[in-house]
């Protein structure tokens, strides 16, 4: 029997998954919680994957097993499927709408799979879209779509909302605060 709250959030390089486990490990933090957390991101500044284990009340390791994820936050529709297997068999995924092409896949003439490619291969699972972007952008501020996203699946994170909203206001540059708290408010209300 698994004691944990286990998540992953994934994504691309540059769009803001440490920032947003950080905000997790901080509002586990203020609410007196244990926390374990590990990433990976060692190609990332080159568009590369990038993935973060969060074990929330876990006593063991950071890192999860396949199979074991009760949540998984994706940036971008591939890591979603790049990712699914970590997902337990009555886990949601929380994914952003859209797919990051890689310079690569240009440059090689690579196909690009369709979003309705990936969701269709993701339809055995629980899964949550939304247009992180769009919100971002009516929030204030293109770059807060982490916080988006964060606020899409902290309905489903064993974390309270104030908690949260507390820990972007004080992991977030002071300048964005405000947009920061309406981006994961905008996401909050998407995730109903």
């Amino acid at each position: 029997m698994k004691d944990s709250f286990d998540l992953m959030i994934v994504g691309v390089g540059g769009q803001g998954t440490i920032l947003a486990s950080n905000v997790i490990g901080e509002a586990c933090l203020i609410e007196n919680r244990e926390v374990r957390s590990a990433e990976t991101h060692g190609m990332s500044q080159r568009g590369g994957s990038v993935e973060t284990h969060i074990r929330i009340d876990g006593i063991y390791g950071p890192l999860i097993s396949p199979g074991q994820a009760d949540l998984i936050i994706s940036f971008d529709l591939l890591e979603a499927l790049r990712y699914r297997h970590f997902l337990k068999d009555d886990g949601i995924i929380v994914s952003a709408k859209g797919i990051v092409v890689p310079v690569s896949a240009f440059q090689n003439n690579l196909e690009i799979p369709s979003e309705k490619w990936v969701a269709d291969k993701l339809s055995d699972v629980k899964l949550m879209t939304l247009d992180a972007e769009r919100i971002a952008l009516e929030a204030g501020n293109i770059l807060s779509q982490n916080i988006v996203m964060l606020g899409a699946a902290s309905q489903h994170i064993p974390l309270k909302k104030d908690s949260l909203l507390e820990a972007v206001r004080r992991l977030v540059p002071k300048k964005t605060t405000e947009i920061n708290e309406n981006a994961f408010l905008m996401g909050y209300a998407e995730g109903v």
